[in-house]
């Protein structure tokens, strides 16, 4: 069976990229030296975009592939993908959703309790061989806390799940009110006075960029902590700075930036931040999950079977 051509937009790990080549002709985009000259060589036969969930395929780009048909998401959010104009000229959009849900809360969950309990600076404690010297000071427990969760989608109920375990009150914040036993704020605002913590849990993209603001924060205000596991554009990350270093807030726990890799200096010197670098589906387990749903999105389309995860 002939090889179907598709462009790669970003860094896969192995366990993908091996199946990917064995049903495909894959070209790699993101390592291209000269990707207008690729572009020129390939272009017109390209059929398939892969591209990780914080990448980016702009309307230029798709625009030189007149033969292409679907767009493969490596990850949940789709953000970098134009949808609209995607579905305008029939191109299939997929990603991987609820594989990854697991253990993303479980990520977000995490980021409450090191942040609560200062685990981070704690360790840095022992380690630097100040327990000889005295205890280490004292911290915030969790119980009767309340969470604050922004985006009440799959992810956000298995985060307000977890932390109800942990003996806190859960209220949420979204589009709309759902069928669920937690207090629904229809201000953010609101919501951010009222939480502990304020967990980003929601998509991004252009209707969510900067939800959470200085105004959000200050509404937090210095009993408060912010959690991020859900796309860097969703937090104003200079607000976000200020409201640290003036102790506008308590804290800050981050798996996400808004230039990733790049992190502001100023934030990784907030010692009342804890930041990861974008790891929360970074286990062996649910990236290989994800891996599958790619190509298997992928075969379908080709074979012209219905796709197992669209987006549209």
């Amino acid at each position: 069976m002939e090889k179907t051509p598709v462009l790669v937009l970003a860094p896969l790990p192995d366990f993908l990229m091996e199946p990917l080549h064995a049903a495909h002709v894959c070209h790699d985009y993101f390592h291209a030296e000269d990707k207008n000259a690729l572009l020129t060589e390939v272009g017109a036969e390209i059929r398939g975009i892969v591209m990780a969930g914080g990448s980016v395929s702009p309307v230029p780009l798709l625009e030189r592939l007149p033969k292409l048909e679907i767009i493969s998401v490596f990850g949940v959010g789709y953000d970098g993908v134009p949808v609209d104009w995607c579905q305008d000229h029939g191109i299939r959009v997929t990603n991987t959703p609820d594989v990854l849900t697991e253990d993303v809360a479980d990520t977000a969950s995490a980021l409450v309790l090191m942040t609560s309990r200062r685990l981070v600076a704690a360790n840095r404690f022992l380690h630097a061989g100040a327990w000889t010297r005295g205890p280490f000071p004292l911290a915030h427990a969790l119980r009767g806390k309340r969470a604050g969760i922004v985006g009440l989608g799959r992810i956000g109920k298995a985060i307000a799940q977890r932390l109800e375990a942990h003996g806190m009150s859960v209220a949420y914040h979204g589009r709309a009110r759902q069928e669920v036993a937690w207090e629904y704020f229809e201000s953010l605002i609101e919501l951010a006075e009222a939480a502990d913590f304020l967990i980003a849990a929601c998509p991004g993209g252009a209707a969510t960029k900067h939800l959470i603001n200085a105004a959000v924060l200050t509404a937090l205000g210095a009993k408060g902590t912010l959690i991020n596991i859900a796309r860097g554009s969703v937090v104003d990350e200079s607000a976000l700075i200020a409201a640290l270093q003036s102790g506008t807030i308590r804290g800050a726990g981050l798996d996400v930036f808004e230039n990733e890799p790049q992190v502001p200096e100023a934030l990784m010197q907030c010692e009342n931040a804890v930041l990861l670098p974008h790891l929360s589906s970074g286990t062996h387990e649910t990236r290989r999950e994800m891996a599958r749903l790619v190509v298997e999105n992928l075969a379908a389309h080709f074979s012209g079977e219905p796709l197992l995860t669209p987006v549209c």
